[in-house]
């Protein structure tokens, strides 16, 4: 069993929503808490909670910073939670993620994961509060950047002041860049899987929809679960050797290997079998709820 804190943008790209569903179907993850970050972080954290609810799960969720360190403008789709009636009444914490984050590491020092599955303000704010915080975490799991090309990934680029401090700090670090998530997809078939379990699975695969509709696809790239599942399933999974991230102004990032680094890359992953495996979490995570409540036949689940 691993504790972990989740700390998303979720409600733009539908791969938040996916992660979330997909740890909330993860036997081995004891979720913590959920932090939000980048742009309206309290509609984020509203929405988490919902989806915790549809899952029957009462998740403690935090909201954090609006404006990422870099000073530059929030990107936002529009459509953020226009699926979900009456998020207004969902129950939130009024603490702040990073002053949160702080009392959760300081007293479980050594305890827990962080996977940072949004721009990195959050942690980035925690260590300026408590660089001691570096220390006691157990690993972070990052979904950023993209390494062997000249792309630059949108929650390195949004923050990159936070992501040059976080992945300088020298906390135990993961990161899975885009050339690795790209190569996974979720298309029709499975999205029809997530649609049918139960309530949480009903409203995923409507945001899934939506998201779709907003790039005119039919498919999606699930950047944050497969961030998420390396934590979960390393054996899918090949990493790189423990070295150092560098971050160019803009976003840009690079790897290299050794000089004493405590970060290392996903460098290749078994792309079928991880969607199989995104997908079989996600349906879990919404079935079993469904079947205690009797929506679903346990026996067909």
């Amino acid at each position: 069993m691993r504790s972990l804190i989740l700390d998303t943008d979720i409600g733009s790209d539908v791969d938040d929503a996916m992660a979330l569903a997909q740890l909330l179907g993860s036997p081995e993850i004891d979720l913590a808490e959920v932090h939000t970050v980048y742009g309206d972080t309290r509609l984020r954290a509203q929405l988490a909670r919902r989806y915790g609810v549809l899952a029957g799960r009462e998740l403690t969720v935090v909201p954090g910073l609006v404006e990422p360190l870099s000073g530059k403008d929030v990107w936002w789709a529009g459509h953020e939670g226009t699926l979900h009636d009456g998020l207004a009444a969902e129950t939130i914490s009024t603490d702040s993620a990073p002053e949160r984050l702080v009392e959760l590491l300081r007293a479980r020092p050594g305890e827990l994961d962080v996977a940072a599955i949004g721009p990195l303000t959050n942690i980035a704010a925690a260590l300026r509060l408590e660089p001691q915080a570096a220390w006691w975490i157990r690993h972070l799991w990052v979904m950023g950047g993209s390494f062997g090309d000249d792309v630059c990934e949108h929650n390195f680029k949004s923050d990159d002041v936070a992501a040059r401090e976080v992945l300088s700090a020298g906390i135990p670090t993961t990161i899975t860049g885009l050339e690795i998530t790209r190569q996974v997809t979720i298309e029709k078939a499975r999205l029809e899987r997530i649609r049918a379990a139960g309530a949480l699975g009903a409203a995923l695969g409507a945001d899934i929809e939506q998201w779709w509709a907003y790039w005119n696809e039919t498919w999606n790239v699930p950047h944050d679960p497969v961030a998420v599942l390396a934590l979960s399933c390393p054996e899918l999974f090949s990493f790189s050797e423990l070295g150092r991230v560098s971050l160019a102004e803009g976003g840009h990032s690079t790897f290299a290997a050794g000089a004493e680094g405590t970060v290392r890359i996903v460098t290749a992953v078994e792309a079928e079998a991880v969607a199989e495996e995104i997908t079989r979490r996600i349906v879990a995570g919404g079935t079993a709820y469904a079947v205690r409540r009797g929506e679903i036949d346990g026996d067909r689940a």
